[in-house]
C-alpha cells in the first residue's frame, strides 16, 4: 500500500468520526500521551538526581571541569539543532497561544523540539545545572496535544496549546488542580475563559494516567505541619514581603541581564562562551556549598520540610545558581529550583520560632518566593498544597501569596514568563541569536 492510498484511507476514517468526536479523540489521545511522557520524564530525572548527587560530592575536581564543559556543549547542541528548545518552554507556549496561525509552524511546539527538550533537560541535570523538568513538560505537553490534533485534523486554537501545557503541569507534579490553576493564571491570562472544559478534561486525563502508573504519591512527602493563628498572622506577611521581593529581584535580574546580552552582540552572539562562563559559576557555587545547589534542589528542600536544617546561605546560593543556569540558555525550568530556594528562605524565617513550627514556615516560604518569581498566587498555593498534602496552612499560604504578588509587582512589574515570551513573538525561532531565556 503506497503512501497516497494510506493518506486517503486516513482521510476517510477521520471524516467518518465527525468534527465533535475528532476533537474529543484528539484531546483524549493527547492527554494520554502527556501523562505517560510526564511519568517517564520524571522517572529519568529522579534517577539522574539520585546518581548525580553522590558522584558530584565525591568528585569535586572533576565536577569543576565537567559542569562548564557540559553547559557549553548542551547550549551548542541546542543552538545548532533545536533553538526553540532553549529555556523553560512556558514562554514558547504563551507565544504560540497568542498567535497560533503565525507561530505554530515555527517549531516552538513541534515534536522535534519536544524530543530535544526532554533529552537536553536531562543533559542539564547530568551537568548539575539548577533546572527543573516541570517547565519543559509544559512545552512537551503542548507539542503532544498539537500532534494529536493534527493527526485527527482538528484546527489548532489557543485552547489546544493551553490544555496541553496545563496537562503537562498536572502530569509533572501529579497535581491536577495545579494544572487547572496554572492554565487560568499564566497560560490563559490574556484569553477568554471558555477553555475550562477542554483544560479540565485534558488535566484530569493526564492526572489519571500519572496516578495510575506512579500511584497517589506526594512530590515532597506528606507534611503534617500547622501554625496557630498568632504565629501565622505574624509570619505570613513577613514571608510574603521577603519572598515577593526576592522573587521579584530574581525576575528583574533575569529579564534585565537577558536584554543586556541581546543589546551587546559582542557577548550575546557568543552563546557557547556565555554558557561556559555560567557553568563555571554554577560549579564553583556547588562545590563551595558541598553539592547542595546541584540540580533541582529537591533533597535540601525535603530535608527542610522534614524539620532539618540547611546553611543560612543556601537560599541565596540556590537563587544565584538558578539565575546563572537561566542565563546560560540551557533547556530546563525554574519551578523546582524556585521551590527549593523558597524552602531555604523559609528555613531562615523559621530560625526564631520553635522547632516544631519550622516545617510550616518552610512551606509558607516556598509559596512566597515561588509566587514572587512566577506571579501566579493561586497556582503557588495549590501546587505546594498538593505537593505536601497539607490543607491546614491554606489561609496563611493565601495571605503570603497575595502579599508576595504585590511585593514582586513593585520590584518587577513585568511578569517573567510573559516578558520572556516577547522574544518568540518578534524573532524567528530558527534563526534566533538572542540571549537564552528560560523559565
Amino acid at each position: 500500500m503506497d503512501r497516497t492510498t494510506k493518506s486517503e484511507i486516513h482521510a476517510v476514517w477521520i471524516a467518518a468520526l465527525g468534527p465533535v468526536w475528532r476533537s474529543r479523540a484528539a484531546a483524549g489521545a493527547g492527554a494520554l500521551l502527556i501523562g505517560l511522557v510526564a511519568v517517564g520524564f520524571a522517572a529519568a530525572a529522579d534517577l539522574i538526581q539520585q546518581r548525580l548527587g553522590g558522584f558530584m560530592r565525591r568528585e569535586i575536581l572533576t565536577s569543576l571541569l565537567v559542569t562548564p564543559l557540559l553547559f557549553a556543549a548542551l547550549v551548542y547542541l541546542t543552538r545548532r539543532f533545536a533553538p526553540a528548545a532553549a529555556g523553560s518552554g512556558i514562554p514558547q507556549v504563551i507565544a504560540v497561544a497568542r498567535n497560533v496561525e503565525n507561530l505554530s509552524g515555527r517549531g516552538l511546539v513541534s515534536m522535534r523540539t519536544a524530543a530535544a527538550k526532554l533529552l537536553l533537560t536531562l543533559g542539564g541535570l547530568i551537568a548539575g545545572a539548577s533546572v527543573g523538568r516541570e517547565g519543559p513538560t509544559v512545552q512537551i505537553g503542548a507539542a503532544l496535544m498539537v500532534m494529536t490534533h493534527r493527526i485527527f485534523r482538528v484546527p489548532l486554537t489557543s485552547g489546544v496549546l493551553i490544555a496541553g501545557g496545563a496537562a503537562g503541569v498536572a502530569g509533572a507534579f501529579n497535581a491536577p488542580l495545579a494544572g487547572v490553576a496554572f492554565a487560568i493564571e499564566e497560560l490563559a491570562a490574556a484569553y477568554e475563559q471558555r477553555l475550562a472544559v477542554l483544560v479540565m478534561g485534558a488535566v484530569v486525563a493526564a492526572g489519571l494516567i500519572s496516578r495510575s502508573v506512579t500511584g497517589d504519591y506526594v512530590y515532597f512527602g506528606v507534611v503534617h505541619a500547622a501554625l496557630a493563628t498568632g504565629p501565622a498572622l505574624l509570619i505570613a506577611p513577613v514571608a510574603g514581603v521577603i519572598g515577593g521581593v526576592s522573587g521579584g529581584l530574581f525576575s528583574r535580574a533575569f529579564l534585565g541581564l537577558s536584554r543586556w546580552l541581546r543589546e551587546h552582540p559582542r557577548i550575546g552572539s557568543r552563546p557557547v562562551l556565555v554558557a561556559l562562563v555560567c557553568g563555571i559559576g554554577v560549579s564553583l557555587i556547588a562545590v563551595a556549598s558541598g553539592g547542595l545547589t546541584w540540580g533541582t534542589g529537591y533533597e535540601p528542600a525535603r530535608s527542610l520540610l522534614e524539620g532539618g536544617a540547611q546553611p543560612i546561605w543556601f537560599a541565596p546560593a540556590k537563587l544565584i545558581s538558578t539565575l546563572l543556569t537561566g542565563l546560560s540558555g540551557l533547556p530546563g525550568g525554574i519551578f523546582a529550583p524556585s521551590l527549593a530556594t523558597g524552602a531555604g528562605l523559609g528555613g531562615l524565617l523559621a530560625m526564631p520560632f520553635p522547632t516544631d513550627e519550622a516545617p510550616a514556615i518552610v512551606v509558607i516560604g516556598m509559596v512566597a518566593y515561588f509566587v514572587g518569581v512566577v506571579r501566579a498566587p493561586l497556582t503557588g498555593v495549590i501546587i505546594v498544597s498538593e505537593m505536601t498534602a497539607n490543607r491546614g496552612l491554606l489561609l496563611p499560604l493565601f495571605l503570603a501569596a497575595i502579599i508576595a504578588d504585590f511585593a514582586a509587582n513593585w520590584v518587577c512589574p513585568e511578569r517573567l514568563y510573559h516578558g520572556l515570551a516577547k522574544r518568540f513573538l518578534t524573532v524567528p525561532a530558527a534563526s534566533d541569536q538572542a540571549s537564552p531565556e528560560r523559565a
